[in-house]
């Protein structure tokens, strides 16, 4: 025959990876996951704020649709303590509580010192009313407002203590 030798198959012992050593990966990457979205929102603040404005946008835009949609009136609940928003029968968001919070609504929607309302009626107006947003450990934020009158909802910097 021709002078090369045979070639050789590798042996199945040397290659691939045991179960412990496959177990031993996926349990580090499940604390990597676990750890990394707490240490995004440490590194970048802004983002979380950011979120949390969005979120409360679009309770209020949901709250008005409701009520256009059904014909009856739909009122968001903001507690400012517990920083929540919620819908009655709904819909409730619970907001970090690393942000500050405060709202300006009509007096006839205030329920008591830490929660009050923004009423939107069946036309699409609303009661109007402001929450504002902001990082604990810095001033100003932004401001999500409803027009009493059309009942828009409108985003804006907020540049309170």
């Amino acid at each position: 025959m021709s002078g090369r030798p045979a070639p050789r198959v590798a042996a199945a012992h040397g290659r691939g990876f045991t179960i412990v050593e496959l177990l031993v990966v996926l349990a580090i990457a499940a604390v990597l996951m676990a750890a990394v979205p707490p240490m995004i929102s440490a590194f970048f603040p802004g983002v979380e704020l950011k979120a949390a404005v969005r979120r409360t946008a679009a309770s209020l835009r949901l709250a008005r649709e409701i009520a256009i949609r059904t014909g009856a009136d739909a009122a968001l609940v903001v507690n400012v303590q517990e920083r929540s928003l919620e819908l009655p029968g709904s819909h409730t968001v619970v907001l970090p509580h690393r942000l500050r919070m405060k709202l300006n609504a009509a007096s006839v929607e205030q329920i008591d010192a830490e929660r009050g309302a923004i009423r939107f009626f069946a036309d699409g107006s609303s009661t109007g009313g402001v929450v504002m947003l902001g990082r604990a450990d810095a001033r100003g934020g932004y401001q999500v407002g409803v027009n009493w009158l059309t009942g828009r909802v409108r985003l804006a910097p907020w540049e309170g203590p």
